[in-house]
């Protein structure tokens, strides 16, 4: 939790190395506290400011945002709890841990009544903003549960048969969504491939792409690979392409145990340069991932707003490149995992206005309520009451030139 708060590392990089002396199981369920306690934090906050004069060190107030995450959202036993969160932290703060988590089981409190968990305030405002009140309370409350497990198909066709034999439902677009307390790698279907762990909203993008049969498609940042594989497995020749040596890695083993095929590029795409124009190019590019939250909290404590600017700028270029490498009469869809405009449909018409040769394609959708002008806006409220799902901004574009 420290390296997220403290740090600024998603808890995906951290926790390996936190917990690599851990089994398996020890480390999963290290994994889910610290996410669980994090998702939380915003509400123990509040428990625990009548208590503390002043705020202590990041290790010391992530130890009692743990205490407060079990003892009120888990249930955990009173004295079980006290004693474990004071062995974590150092001896001289045992007694200040100690005499808060007492001080707060003393005064009762009623944890349901508390507001949802809020997002952190700079982003707040620009959601407030953006989409209203209204939305953004409905996407907190989204927020503050526990995301079920979405699952993408190698083989479509075989969607009822996997939700039968994994106890899921399919959703619309036939993603498969799971209660999320399985461990994913003893799941039916794991080790020969026969899926992958993907959000539906992340499906959304590669879904829109529509690649057909030996059509030549670029994946731009393609890294881990979920939309790789879900183009791959429409039988187009699949390019894809990252700047990151590590996190191809995981790219190229989830190629593997699916048995699915792409050429793998590790490059700059603002260097590269293709020695051919693409039928389709699915650019999912680098953005703040304010629509992840429901899968990453942590991110509500790692990122502080800054660099957005940059960023916005960064998908401009990017998308000016990739749209150089588009044949004519071909298509670009452009997506990012972002809950703000400016990463967004403000993007898709700055492009436009620069790009006379390309035009917006109405796009296809599992929803009405994520159609607008630019393409499709996903919000985590959009399905409240089916679990949530990420936010996301997908635009199709056609090369008319």
């Amino acid at each position: 939790m420290t390296a997220a708060t403290e740090k600024g590392d998603l808890l995906s990089i951290a926790l390996p190395r936190v917990t690599a002396k851990l089994d398996g199981a020890a480390s999963a369920r290290a994994g889910r506290l610290a996410t669980e306690a994090l998702r939380w934090a915003n509400r123990s906050d509040r428990v625990l400011g009548p208590h503390l004069r002043l705020r202590p060190e990041d290790s010391v107030m992530n130890a009692l945002r743990l205490a407060i995450y079990e003892l009120f959202e888990a249930g955990e036993a009173h004295h079980g709890v006290v004693n474990d969160i004071v062995s974590l932290v150092t001896r001289s703060k045992a007694g200040l841990v100690n005499g808060v988590l007492r001080n707060v089981l003393r005064r009762q409190v009623d944890w349901a009544s508390l507001p949802a968990p809020q997002v952190p305030k700079w982003l707040r405002k620009r959601l407030l903003t953006a989409w209203g009140k209204e939305a953004v309370l409905a996407m907190e409350r989204v927020q503050a549960q526990r995301p079920p497990l979405d699952l993408s198909l190698r083989e479509a066709g075989e969607a009822t048969h996997w939700a039968k034999a994994l106890g899921g439902r399919i959703l619309p677009g036939g993603s498969l969504r799971l209660d999320s307390g399985a461990q994913v790698s003893d799941l039916p279907g794991f080790g020969e491939g026969a899926w992958w762990v993907q959000d539906a909203g992340a499906a959304v993008a590669a879904r829109v792409l529509d690649a057909q049969p030996e059509e030549q498609v670029l994946d731009l940042c393609a890294a881990p690979g979920g939309k790789t594989m879900q183009l791959a497995a429409t039988g187009a020749t699949v390019t894809a392409l990252d700047s990151s040596e590590g996190r191809m890695v995981r790219l190229r083993e989830n190629l593997s145990r699916t048995g699915l095929q792409a050429r793998i590029v590790v490059a700059n795409a603002l260097e590269w340069q293709p020695d051919r124009t693409f039928d389709a190019i699915l650019l999912d590019a680098p953005c703040s991932a304010t629509g992840t939250l429901r899968r990453h909290p942590e991110l509500a404590y790692a990122r502080d707003g800054s660099g957005i600017e940059d960023l916005v700028r960064l998908q401009a270029a990017l998308l000016d490149r990739a749209s150089a490498w588009v044949r004519p009469g071909g298509r670009l869809v452009y997506c990012t995992c972002s809950l703000l405009p400016e990463e967004g449909e403000w993007q898709i018409d700055a492009f436009l206005a620069r790009n006379a040769g390309f035009a917006i394609a109405e796009p296809s959708f599992d929803d009405e309520r994520w159609c607008v002008a630019q393409g499709l806006r996903l919000r985590p409220d959009h399905w409240e009451d089916a679990g949530g799902i990420d936010g996301f901004f997908v635009a199709r574009l056609e090369n008319r030139s």
